[in-house]
């Protein structure tokens, strides 16, 4: 009986080991949850981009961490740049946009 006791002891402090480290690799992460908000946020300003006739959005890279947009690539002018963070900080579910597009 006091070796089970003792197994069953160390089980749980094995197993509430591991939920703790199991948080800490986790943090600063995405959730599940998260991830399909960023996904449907990243393919709005896509699309936004897209249907703006100013901005050429093949050029123009988007990806979202945690609500936020971060702009990449080049453009020609720097209005075709604000026009495109403009684009970006209008869309539902952004939190800030990071306009990190260059002007050749």
């Amino acid at each position: 009986m006091r070796h089970a006791k003792i197994v069953r002891s160390a089980l749980a402090a094995l197993v509430l080991a591991g939920s703790v480290a199991g948080c800490s690799l986790t943090s600063g992460r995405e959730t599940a949850g998260e991830y399909l908000d960023d996904t449907t946020i990243t393919t709005r300003v896509k699309a936004a981009l897209i249907g703006d006739k100013t901005v050429k959005a093949s050029q123009i890279g988007v990806e979202t961490m945690q609500s936020v947009v971060q702009l990449s690539g080049f453009v020609d002018t720097p209005q075709e740049k604000l026009r495109a963070g403009d684009i970006a900080r209008n869309i539902s579910g952004v939190r800030e946009v990071q306009n990190n597009i260059a002007v050749r």
